[in-house]
């Protein structure tokens, strides 16, 4: 059997649904990989590797041959949903506002496909990673030792894209998502009474230089090798009190290129910028970074099989949204002898944006993306079609 039947996706449905009252957050999957084993489990896989990376997931169908993967990711957001739907989270501030809990449901129901016509050569790996919201859940699955024995020949990912018309494909080589961290820029100064500043060192004045100083370094353009962006997301300083000047605050932004190879040169320009501006007001700076994203990059022969599945499917394909400028941690998936591409699917015209409070993964898109990754699946074991 090579498609889900009605009863499959009235099963699937409610899956999906389950999986989006109950998001974890990045790095506290726990519970959501849980549940993600409980239903590969009747699958009967060949194995389950758990605790990837964290709380990342495995079913492994077959045992040798040319070895795909699947990937999909464990994690919402801390994003409190808006919603009167009856599957609306019932965490508190989390929500699956990204539609993980979809892109998991379209790995589950390929698995069915599998448990019921497993291929006769080759090996399927089903990943569901932790941490893709923080950059860190690829990184932290691919260095794990027992990754060794799940490293794929291939790999293959679905993102879901709203404003685009449902099941829309859109596919390229090259990069594909954009590179970024986020930079915690700390300004250290001496805190005093409100009604004598002069006895303190406020860091106001260097913040509201430093916030235009930022955003002034080469920002967006064309969405070519050169792009590079600057985002201000958070500053503040002092204590929510009216009898104190500040003494401390911070400002976070989010540098964003093209290729992970611009990271270092607009990283250093803008500490420098800040130190700079900081020195003149007295004060002391310190840096850290988080969430570090690579560039996600498709390869070319990775490329070649999903847009012969999407051809084999009647699905038109383009690149015309791509490269985008939001980032994905899939890319640390690819290299080392794994050939790697990231498929886009239009989640509707008037399906909110991702991390949207309203944002609610359509249930329709189950079904296409299931379909493309089987047919990839069919294609490189050259099962019956």
């Amino acid at each position: 059997m090579d498609a889900l039947t009605d009863q499959d996706l009235v099963e699937l449905t409610q899956i999906r649904r389950a999986l989006h009252r109950f998001p974890d957050i990045s790095g506290a999957e726990a519970a959501t990989a849980a549940r993600i084993a409980a239903y590969l489990t009747p699958l009967k896989p060949d194995s389950i590797v758990t605790g990837l990376g964290g709380h990342g997931v495995a079913a492994v169908f077959g045992t040798s041959g040319p070895s795909l993967m699947f990937r999909a990711e464990l994690d919402g957001l801390p994003i409190a949903e808006i919603s009167d739907a009856p599957h609306r989270s019932a965490i508190s501030g989390q929500g699956h506002l990204c539609g993980h809990d979809g892109h998991m449901t379209i790995l589950l129901g390929l698995g069915r496909l599998i448990a019921r016509a497993r291929p006769k050569t080759g090996r399927v790996v089903l990943m569901f990673q932790p941490a893709e919201e923080t950059g860190a859940g690829a990184r932290a699955v691919a260095s794990d030792p027992k990754y060794e024995y799940l490293r794929p020949d291939w790999a293959f990912a679905i993102h879901n894209m709203p404003r685009w018309p449902l099941g829309m494909a859109q596919c390229r080589e090259g990069t594909v998502n954009y590179a970024s961290l986020g930079l915690r820029i700390m300004l250290l100064g001496k805190t005093a009474h409100a009604s004598l500043p002069e006895t303190g060192l406020s860091p106001a004045l260097a913040i509201a230089q430093i916030i235009p100083a930022l955003m002034s370094l080469p920002n967006g353009g064309e969405l070519g090798d050169e792009f590079q962006l600057v985002t201000i997301t958070h500053a503040q300083m002092g204590a929510p009190a009216f009898g104190i000047a500040p003494g401390a605050g911070e400002v976070w932004a989010t540098l964003r290129c093209a290729m992970d190879s611009s990271f270092a040169d607009l990283t250093a320009r803008a500490q420098a910028r800040v130190q700079d501006i900081a020195a003149s007001f007295g004060l002391q700076t310190r840096f850290e970074i988080h969430d570090p994203f690579d560039a996600s990059v498709n390869h070319p022969a990775a490329v070649g099989v999903l847009n012969a599945a999407l051809g084999d499917l009647g699905m038109a394909v383009s690149d015309h949204d791509l490269p985008m400028r939001a980032s994905e941690d899939f890319g640390a998936f690819g290299g080392n002898g794994t050939r790697s591409a990231m498929l886009f699917l239009g989640a509707g015209t008037d399906c909110p944006d991702l991390h949207n409070p309203d944002y609610d993964f359509p249930d329709a898109l189950l079904p296409i993306g299931v379909a493309v990754f089987y047919k990839v699946l069919q294609n490189i074991l050259d099962m019956p079609h």
